[in-house]
Protein backbone atom coordinates (compact mmCIF):
# COMPACT_ATOMS: atom_id res chain seq x y z
CA UNK A 1 0.00 0.00 0.00
CA UNK A 2 2.84 2.31 0.85
CA UNK A 3 4.51 1.58 -2.48
CA UNK A 4 1.29 2.37 -4.28
CA UNK A 5 1.08 5.80 -2.62
CA UNK A 6 4.68 6.51 -3.52
CA UNK A 7 4.06 5.54 -7.14
CA UNK A 8 0.95 7.70 -7.26
CA UNK A 9 2.88 10.75 -5.97
CA UNK A 10 5.62 10.09 -8.51
CA UNK A 11 3.08 9.87 -11.35
CA UNK A 12 1.38 13.11 -10.25
CA UNK A 13 4.73 14.93 -10.10
CA UNK A 14 5.68 13.59 -13.51
CA UNK A 15 2.37 14.66 -15.03
CA UNK A 16 2.67 18.09 -13.44
CA UNK A 17 6.14 18.57 -14.89
CA UNK A 18 4.91 17.40 -18.28
CA UNK A 19 2.09 19.95 -18.22
CA UNK A 20 4.54 22.72 -17.31
CA UNK A 21 6.91 21.63 -20.08
CA UNK A 22 4.13 21.65 -22.67
CA UNK A 23 2.97 25.06 -21.47
CA UNK A 24 6.49 26.45 -21.87
CA UNK A 25 6.72 25.01 -25.36
CA UNK A 26 3.39 26.61 -26.25
CA UNK A 27 4.49 29.99 -24.94
CA UNK A 28 7.75 29.80 -26.85
CA UNK A 29 5.86 28.91 -30.01
CA UNK A 30 3.63 31.96 -29.53
CA UNK A 31 6.64 34.17 -28.98
CA UNK A 32 8.33 32.83 -32.09
CA UNK A 33 5.13 33.40 -34.01
CA UNK A 34 4.91 36.99 -32.84
CA UNK A 35 8.58 37.78 -33.20
CA UNK A 36 9.31 40.08 -36.13
CA UNK A 37 12.17 39.20 -38.43
CA UNK A 38 12.79 35.51 -37.67
CA UNK A 39 13.98 33.55 -40.66
CA UNK A 40 11.17 30.99 -40.57
CA UNK A 41 8.53 33.72 -40.67
CA UNK A 42 10.27 35.46 -43.53
CA UNK A 43 9.88 32.33 -45.63
CA UNK A 44 6.12 33.00 -45.50
CA UNK A 45 6.06 36.74 -46.06
CA UNK A 46 6.28 39.27 -48.84
CA UNK A 47 8.06 42.62 -49.02
CA UNK A 48 6.53 45.51 -50.96
CA UNK A 49 7.46 49.17 -51.26
CA UNK A 50 5.47 52.25 -52.07
CA UNK A 51 6.36 55.87 -52.71
CA UNK A 52 4.55 58.95 -51.49
CA UNK A 53 5.42 62.44 -52.64
CA UNK A 54 4.15 65.87 -51.64
CA UNK A 55 5.25 69.34 -52.66
CA UNK A 56 5.75 72.21 -50.23
CA UNK A 57 6.89 75.80 -50.49
CA UNK A 58 10.03 76.58 -48.42
CA UNK A 59 9.42 79.02 -45.58
CA UNK A 60 13.03 79.62 -44.50
CA UNK A 61 16.32 80.26 -46.25
CA UNK A 62 19.65 79.25 -44.76
CA UNK A 63 22.92 80.87 -45.78
CA UNK A 64 26.45 81.04 -44.40
CA UNK A 65 28.27 84.37 -44.20
CA UNK A 66 31.95 84.67 -43.37
CA UNK A 67 35.11 86.72 -43.59
CA UNK A 68 38.72 85.62 -43.92
CA UNK A 69 41.59 88.05 -43.52
CA UNK A 70 45.37 87.82 -43.34
CA UNK A 71 47.56 90.28 -41.43
CA UNK A 72 51.13 90.44 -40.21
CA UNK A 73 50.20 89.74 -36.58
CA UNK A 74 47.46 87.75 -34.87
CA UNK A 75 46.09 90.80 -33.10
CA UNK A 76 45.79 92.77 -36.36
CA UNK A 77 44.00 89.89 -38.10
CA UNK A 78 41.67 89.33 -35.13
CA UNK A 79 40.83 93.02 -34.87
CA UNK A 80 40.00 93.30 -38.57
CA UNK A 81 37.93 90.11 -38.59
CA UNK A 82 36.07 90.96 -35.37
CA UNK A 83 35.17 94.47 -36.56
CA UNK A 84 33.90 93.12 -39.88
CA UNK A 85 31.80 90.29 -38.46
CA UNK A 86 30.44 92.41 -35.60
CA UNK A 87 29.28 94.94 -38.19
CA UNK A 88 27.57 92.19 -40.16
CA UNK A 89 25.78 90.77 -37.13
CA UNK A 90 24.69 94.23 -36.00
CA UNK A 91 23.17 94.97 -39.41
CA UNK A 92 21.43 91.61 -39.48
CA UNK A 93 19.80 92.33 -36.13
CA UNK A 94 19.10 96.07 -36.58
CA UNK A 95 18.33 96.42 -40.29
CA UNK A 96 16.88 92.99 -41.09
CA UNK A 97 15.42 92.18 -37.64
CA UNK A 98 17.03 88.75 -37.57
CA UNK A 99 16.56 87.12 -34.17
CA UNK A 100 19.73 86.21 -32.26
CA UNK A 101 18.63 82.54 -32.12
CA UNK A 102 18.82 82.43 -35.93
CA UNK A 103 22.47 83.57 -36.04
CA UNK A 104 25.00 80.92 -35.09
CA UNK A 105 28.80 81.10 -35.19
CA UNK A 106 30.01 77.85 -36.75
CA UNK A 107 33.69 78.58 -37.31
CA UNK A 108 36.43 80.72 -35.84
CA UNK A 109 40.01 79.85 -36.71
CA UNK A 110 43.48 81.34 -36.54
CA UNK A 111 46.27 79.86 -38.64
CA UNK A 112 49.83 80.95 -39.46
CA UNK A 113 50.68 81.57 -43.11
CA UNK A 114 54.12 80.83 -44.60
CA UNK A 115 56.14 81.62 -47.69
CA UNK A 116 58.63 79.20 -49.18
CA UNK A 117 61.85 80.78 -50.48
CA UNK A 118 64.68 78.57 -51.72
CA UNK A 119 63.34 75.67 -49.70
CA UNK A 120 63.06 77.73 -46.53
CA UNK A 121 59.80 78.38 -44.68
CA UNK A 122 59.22 81.96 -43.65
CA UNK A 123 56.30 83.21 -41.57
CA UNK A 124 54.50 85.96 -43.47
CA UNK A 125 51.49 86.49 -41.17
CA UNK A 126 48.32 85.06 -39.68
CA UNK A 127 44.93 84.28 -41.15
CA UNK A 128 41.72 84.63 -39.14
CA UNK A 129 38.47 83.20 -40.45
CA UNK A 130 34.97 83.42 -38.99
CA UNK A 131 31.64 82.11 -40.31
CA UNK A 132 28.05 82.32 -39.13
CA UNK A 133 25.04 80.26 -40.17
CA UNK A 134 22.00 82.42 -40.77
CA UNK A 135 18.34 81.42 -40.87
CA UNK A 136 16.17 83.91 -42.76
CA UNK A 137 12.44 83.67 -42.07
CA UNK A 138 11.35 86.63 -44.18
CA UNK A 139 12.22 85.27 -47.61
CA UNK A 140 12.05 88.66 -49.29
CA UNK A 141 15.08 89.78 -47.28
CA UNK A 142 17.58 87.38 -48.81
CA UNK A 143 18.49 89.59 -51.77
CA UNK A 144 19.16 92.52 -49.46
CA UNK A 145 21.25 90.35 -47.13
CA UNK A 146 23.41 89.08 -49.99
CA UNK A 147 23.86 92.62 -51.26
CA UNK A 148 24.84 93.75 -47.75
CA UNK A 149 27.41 90.94 -47.58
CA UNK A 150 29.04 92.26 -50.72
CA UNK A 151 28.99 95.88 -49.59
CA UNK A 152 30.67 95.02 -46.29
CA UNK A 153 33.37 93.03 -48.06
CA UNK A 154 32.55 89.51 -46.88
CA UNK A 155 34.58 87.03 -48.90
CA UNK A 156 32.94 83.79 -47.78
CA UNK A 157 29.28 83.54 -48.78
CA UNK A 158 27.59 80.27 -49.68
CA UNK A 159 25.60 77.22 -48.67
CA UNK A 160 22.32 78.93 -49.45
CA UNK A 161 19.43 76.49 -49.20
CA UNK A 162 15.64 76.68 -49.22
CA UNK A 163 13.97 74.59 -46.53
CA UNK A 164 10.67 73.89 -44.81
CA UNK A 165 11.16 74.71 -41.14
CA UNK A 166 8.59 72.22 -39.80
CA UNK A 167 8.07 69.49 -42.41
CA UNK A 168 6.37 66.97 -40.10
CA UNK A 169 2.85 67.54 -41.48
CA UNK A 170 4.01 67.12 -45.07
CA UNK A 171 6.05 64.05 -44.11
CA UNK A 172 2.96 62.49 -42.53
CA UNK A 173 0.99 63.10 -45.74
CA UNK A 174 3.77 61.58 -47.86
CA UNK A 175 4.01 58.60 -45.49
CA UNK A 176 0.27 57.95 -45.77
CA UNK A 177 0.52 57.96 -49.56
CA UNK A 178 3.53 55.62 -49.48
CA UNK A 179 1.81 53.08 -47.22
CA UNK A 180 -1.32 53.18 -49.34
CA UNK A 181 0.74 52.55 -52.48
CA UNK A 182 2.54 49.65 -50.80
CA UNK A 183 -0.76 48.14 -49.65
CA UNK A 184 -2.24 48.29 -53.16
CA UNK A 185 0.88 46.66 -54.59
CA UNK A 186 0.75 43.89 -51.97
CA UNK A 187 -2.89 43.16 -52.78
CA UNK A 188 -2.10 42.92 -56.49
CA UNK A 189 0.84 40.57 -55.92
CA UNK A 190 -1.16 38.37 -53.56
CA UNK A 191 -3.95 38.08 -56.13
CA UNK A 192 -1.53 37.02 -58.86
CA UNK A 193 0.20 34.54 -56.55
CA UNK A 194 -3.08 33.13 -55.25
CA UNK A 195 -2.34 33.77 -51.58
CA UNK A 196 -3.92 35.84 -48.84
CA UNK A 197 -2.28 38.67 -46.94
CA UNK A 198 -2.05 38.52 -43.17
CA UNK A 199 -0.79 41.05 -40.68
CA UNK A 200 2.03 43.53 -41.23
CA UNK A 201 5.21 42.00 -39.83
CA UNK A 202 7.61 44.91 -40.27
CA UNK A 203 7.76 48.44 -41.64
CA UNK A 204 10.56 50.81 -42.58
CA UNK A 205 10.87 54.05 -44.48
CA UNK A 206 13.37 56.30 -46.21
CA UNK A 207 12.84 59.99 -46.82
CA UNK A 208 14.27 62.38 -49.35
CA UNK A 209 14.03 66.15 -49.02
CA UNK A 210 16.38 67.77 -51.55
CA UNK A 211 17.05 71.48 -51.08
CA UNK A 212 18.16 73.66 -54.00
CA UNK A 213 21.56 75.20 -53.33
CA UNK A 214 23.07 78.49 -54.40
CA UNK A 215 26.66 79.50 -53.82
CA UNK A 216 28.33 82.87 -54.15
CA UNK A 217 31.87 84.08 -53.60
CA UNK A 218 32.82 87.71 -53.25
CA UNK A 219 36.54 87.02 -52.83
CA UNK A 220 37.40 88.85 -56.06
CA UNK A 221 35.50 92.00 -55.06
CA UNK A 222 37.48 95.19 -54.48
CA UNK A 223 37.01 95.42 -50.72
CA UNK A 224 38.85 98.72 -50.54
CA UNK A 225 36.03 100.36 -52.44
CA UNK A 226 33.40 98.47 -50.44
CA UNK A 227 31.30 97.72 -53.50
CA UNK A 228 29.73 94.53 -54.68
CA UNK A 229 28.57 93.50 -58.10
CA UNK A 230 24.98 93.43 -56.88
CA UNK A 231 23.14 90.49 -55.35
CA UNK A 232 21.44 88.04 -57.73
CA UNK A 233 17.69 87.55 -57.67
CA UNK A 234 16.92 84.45 -55.64
CA UNK A 235 13.83 82.41 -56.48
CA UNK A 236 12.53 80.13 -53.73
CA UNK A 237 10.63 77.63 -55.88
CA UNK A 238 9.27 74.50 -54.18
CA UNK A 239 10.58 71.43 -52.37
CA UNK A 240 9.46 67.84 -52.84
CA UNK A 241 9.24 65.55 -49.84
CA UNK A 242 9.41 61.88 -50.78
CA UNK A 243 8.81 58.94 -48.45
CA UNK A 244 9.54 55.38 -49.59
CA UNK A 245 7.82 52.85 -47.33
CA UNK A 246 8.83 49.18 -47.25
CA UNK A 247 6.21 46.89 -45.71
CA UNK A 248 6.47 43.17 -44.95
CA UNK A 249 3.18 41.26 -45.02
CA UNK A 250 2.56 37.79 -43.66
CA UNK A 251 1.31 35.32 -46.25
CA UNK A 252 -1.52 33.06 -45.07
Amino acid sequence: MENYKTLKVFINVFLGMAVIYLAVLSLNAIKIRDYIGVSEEQRHSIFVSGEGEVTGVPDIIKVQLGYRVEKRTVSEAQSDNTDKMNSVIKKLKDDFKIDAKDIKTVNYSISPQYNWDDGRQTLRGYQVSQNVDLKVRDLEQINGILDMAGELGLNQVGGLSFEIDNPEELEAEAREKAIKAAKEKAKALAKVAGVKLGRIISFSENSNQPSPLYRANYATMDMNEGKSGGAPTIEVGSNQITIIATVEYEIL
